[in-house]
């Protein structure tokens, strides 16, 4: 399939840029997909239709998008950003605290003071901004091989880890690792099983709460990457939650240890994580609430 530029597409159909872009990133034109920052779109791609206005209820990703167009500050596009991130790198050991999380992302400076902050955490909060910018975008998109690489190459670039040579930024991990004492899919075989994960999912017709959190724990356990599997995978859980109308959470400190027990006995006990997962979803509804936002 031969594919154009926005550029060309804009000029073929008469209308912006801005237009193409808007339309492709709304899942309007068939076949369209992003690669990096552009957008591809085949040559053969039908014009979308003018939109009729209706009474639709506006979703939490249409907020999320409009607030992240404008840069909207102290809405929930700000809250999800600060309070994302901050908890899901510092379940994996960040030691930045939420306030200087805030502040790299009010200020994209790192505040004066004499402690000694460690460069990669700095690196994965800013990178992490981008992944969440990268999730609102493409939430609409079926979920591909493609994205997941994408979200972790946005979060790891830069880093120390991506500077050694059996680390592959974005890429499929190379060497075998475990996970809380669990062994994972062998390097051999992750692409075949993340296909298969994929495939599966997306062969459902509706999802539902239970097959995110199903997914989630399926995707940890192959473990596809040499690191930043949890983070790229709580972005995933949050984006399809966002894709399906179904209130998304966030794992913080209070439901770590119950999360990590509820991915650990899955198998014998699936109680145990989707009550984790239900309990943190109740406190995104209050969070939800005070924005007057309903879904």
């Amino acid at each position: 399939m031969k594919y154009i530029s926005v550029a060309e597409a804009a000029l073929k159909w008469e209308i912006s840029e801005r237009s193409v872009r808007n339309y492709c990133r709304e899942g309007r034109v068939a076949g369209a997909r992003l690669v990096g920052k552009i957008w591809e779109i085949p040559e053969l791609a039908e014009k979308p239709k003018r939109a009729v206005r209706s009474d639709k209820k506006r979703t939490l990703l249409d907020i999320l998008r409009e607030e992240k167009t404008t840069r909207l500050s102290g809405g929930i596009y700000h809250r999800v950003q600060i309070d994302l991130t901050y908890n899901s790198n510092h379940i994996e050991g960040s030691r930045l605290t939420h306030d200087e999380t805030r502040y790299i992302f009010e200020t994209n400076t790192i505040g004066l003071s004499e402690k000694v902050f460690n460069v990669d955490d700095i690196i994965e909060t800013s990178n992490h901004f981008r992944c969440i910018d990268c999730m609102i975008d493409n939430a609409h998109l079926t979920l591909s091989e493609r994205y997941i690489k994408e979200l972790h190459f946005l979060l790891k670039s830069g880093t120390s880890d991506s500077r050694l040579d059996w680390f592959k930024v974005g890429e499929y991990k190379k060497l075998p690792n475990e996970v809380g004492g669990i062994d994972t899919a062998e390097p051999q075989n992750v692409a075949s099983e993340m296909a298969a994960l994929i495939s599966a999912y997306n062969g459902k017709s509706e999802k539902n709460f239970e097959d995110i959190v199903a997914f989630h724990v399926a995707f940890e356990r192959i473990h596809p990457f040499q690191d930043g599997n949890g983070r790229v995978g709580r972005l995933i859980m949050f984006g399809e939650c966002l894709k399906h109308n179904i209130v998304p959470f966030i794992i913080d400190e209070e439901h770590k240890l119950f999360y990590y027990r509820g991915l650990k006995e899955w198998d014998s006990e699936r109680g145990f994580l989707t009550d984790t997962c239900l309990s943190a979803q109740d406190k995104f509804k209050n969070i939800l609430q005070k924005f007057n936002i309903k879904i």
